[in-house]
């Protein structure tokens, strides 16, 4: 069958791959690399005949990965990491890059310029094995795993410029020179592509996306990533800069994450032979020859990397747990390095010793990457109570300490808006924030502050958690909140917590977390706002609480079903939703005006109470019997719908 064949081959060896990686909690790429190793030409057994059309092949894998990096790519995910992410990175691709090349040429005693594409493929980390392990471990979200992905997403950029650059190293008398006209021709290419593409594109998008054809969308941007590429290779550019660069620039159109969706599955299959023609060139017989070698180098590039990444984030003002969560997850090297190493060996710039060397130690450091980045919280715990740590950085705490306080765990809009309440009832209270910025305009307005991660658990203690009254937890991702709610509840059982959730999946995830409380903004503020409209429209006041009531019993049905935990919070909140305050002005009609409360009568006649009077700008909470209504009153009433509606009814009415 020739390549169809060895297609078949790949696939049902990587499926078979992958599921032990799943099976082993470990990233997909390592399974298909596994398999690639199977059947490639150094095990025997089923192997691939066509290595070369598949390499081919894989090289649509890499323009899809650089595609899909593009319509990926966005300023605002780095806005709040911006300089450790900008600045840092590119400063620890350098030092690793040189750590690299004094490691080939002095240990190795390779040439310079396999020392040099040694350092560059050092110099890269795992995105993809970095995700999967934070998302696994629980730390999505959390300060030090954006300082991580804001680093990563630089280092993915830097492969662009490098796979412009290294191949010129080869001949380095005409390669060299060569390295001016390739970044202007770079550069010129990516004037057109912003001032014409960013033009051109969404309209050629807008337009099939009139057709509602999902098979014309997906072969539209499909050619556009890939067609784009294949000119940039004809203008004298990089295949995969330009996948990218147009990925870049539909990132910006109305379609960028319908494109993003849909180009995921086509861009990993292809991505699939890639990492699979990746483990073809891997001979497992070096590994077992140099196994020595090997290990030395797994040492070597996790301690290098490791203290390079540790020592960034510090320099950069970030303290506590992140130098040492930064350093223990990013000491891999990444995926991107395969697509380099690659490039390397079909441009012969480096040989298959230097090539199965970085491969095997890639794979290797990239397995260990769960375990070692599993060690930050019991390594943070031994250093914390062994040696002295810096303190966190609080402001405008009082001065007699907290105690029997509320702790809202992340600043923000919703965080802000119930600190500044708490302010005005002079009820004491402790802001945790890990953005600089919200953190400086808080301390401006004099709101005590920590900061810090509230998912660590020592910025709950420096938030005095065991001695708090309430526990508010304003953040919108849920790892995040489980995670603070796991620690405080260490810290401090008996705490009740409040927290957001987005979803019933999310509520049910949070009460089984040991949330006493759980509120979708989202949800509440459209009732509300359906409510205001009913209110606008002259519907009656109790079929409005009638009908907010069964959306509310609609929506949370699941957890009342299911749980007899959630059936009790609902009826204790129902008992709470059943008593309404109402405002009632007595016109000149009223049957009210001139009688007393007493004389009215209203408590047996109506089942509500009158809780307060306002009258001429004056209120008169809790008014005794002897209170006299007058024309112009505005009566607070409190009641179920049903009782607040008979006093309505009764202030119209003319009889007496």
């Amino acid at each position: 069958m020739g390549i169809a064949g060895d297609i078949v081959i790949i696939v049902v060896a990587s499926l078979v791959g992958g599921l032990i990686a799943q099976k082993l909690r470990q990233p997909l790429i390592l399974g298909y690399i596994l398999a690639g190793v199977l059947v490639g030409p150094y095990t025997g057994g089923v192997t691939v005949s066509g290595i070369h059309e598949i390499e081919l092949l894989a090289e649509i894998g890499v323009a899809l990965l650089l595609f899909a990096l593009g319509l990926e790519f966005s300023l605002k995910k780095l806005k709040p990491v911006r300089h450790v992410a900008l600045i840092g990175t590119p400063i620890q691709i350098i030092l690793t890059i040189a750590y690299g090349f004094a490691i080939g040429w002095w240990l190795l005693e390779w040439d310079w310029i396999s020392s040099l594409w040694l350092g560059s493929l050092m110099s890269l980390s795992s995105t993809m094995v970095i995700l999967k392990t934070l998302m696994n471990q629980g730390w999505m979200g959390t300060l030090s795993s954006r300082v991580m992905i804001g680093m990563l997403i630089v280092q993915d950029l830097a492969v662009v410029p490098m796979m412009i650059i290294l191949p010129q190293l080869n001949n380095p008398k005409t390669g060299l020179p060569l390295l001016i006209p390739a970044f202007l021709k770079a550069a010129l290419f990516l004037v057109l592509m912003i001032f014409i593409g960013t033009r051109l594109l969404p309209r050629l998008m807008r337009h099939i996306a009139q057709w509602n054809s999902r098979e014309l969308f997906i072969l539209a941007i499909t050619g556009i990533g890939l067609g784009i590429g294949y000119a940039t290779y004809l203008f004298g550019l990089s295949f995969a800069f330009g996948a990218f660069v147009a990925g870049m620039v539909l990132s910006e159109s109305d379609y960028g994450y319908q494109a993003l969706s849909d180009i995921i599955p086509l861009r990993d299959l292809f991505g699939l032979l890639f990492f699979a023609s990746v483990g073809m060139l891997l001979d497992p017989g070096f590994l077992i020859a140099n196994l020595g070698k090997v290990l030395a180098m797994v040492v070597l590039v996790a301690l290098g990397k490791g203290i390079i990444f540790a020592v960034l984030p510090k320099a950069f003002g970030y303290g506590n747990v992140v130098p040492l969560a930064v350093g223990l997850g990013l000491f891999q090297i990444g995926e991107f390095s395969f697509v380099l190493a690659r490039m390397g060996i079909h441009t012969k710039s480096i040989g298959p010793e230097v090539y199965s060397l970085i491969l095997t130690t890639a794979i290797m450091t990239m397995i260990l990457t769960p375990f070692v980045s599993g060690l930050t919280a019991p390594l943070y715990a031994f250093r914390r109570r062994h040696f002295r740590h810096e303190p966190l950085q609080t402001v405008n705490l009082p001065r007699t300490g907290l105690r029997d306080h509320v702790v809202i765990a992340g600043g923000g809009r919703v965080g802000q808006h119930v600190a500044k309440v708490l302010q005005g009832l002079k009820l004491a209270f402790v802001i945790t924030e890990s953005d600089y910025r919200c953190f400086e305009a808080f301390k401006a307005e004099g709101l005590p502050v920590i900061y810090g991660d509230a998912s660590q658990t020592i910025v709950l203690e420096a938030a005095k958690i065991k001695t708090a009254r309430l526990l508010l937890i304003t953040v919108p991702a849920i790892i995040v909140s489980q995670t603070i709610v796991r620690h405080a509840r260490q810290l401090n059982p008996m705490l009740n917590v409040v927290a957001r959730a987005e979803g019933i999946d999310q509520m049910k995830a949070l009460y089984d977390s040991g949330v006493y409380e759980v509120v979708q903004p989202e949800f509440e503020a459209g009732l509300e706002i359906t409510r205001q409209a009913l209110l606008h429209l002259q519907i009656p006041a109790p079929d409005i609480q009638r009908y907010t009531d069964e959306i509310r019993r609609e929506l949370y049905a699941p957890l009342y079903e299911t749980t007899y935990e959630y059936r009790t919070i609902a009826q204790l909140q129902n008992a709470g939703n059943l008593l309404e305050l109402t405002w009632v002005k007595l016109d000149s009609a009223s049957s009210l005006n001139g009688q007393t409360i007493g004389e009215a009568d209203i408590r047996s006649r109506t089942g509500a109470s009158v809780v307060g009077v306002l009258r001429d700008g004056t209120f008169f909470p809790n008014p005794d019997a002897e209170y006299r209504f007058a024309e112009g009153d505005i009566a607070a009433v409190i009641g179920c719908y049903q009782e607040c509606g008979a006093f309505q009814t009764l202030s119209e009415s003319a009889e007496r």
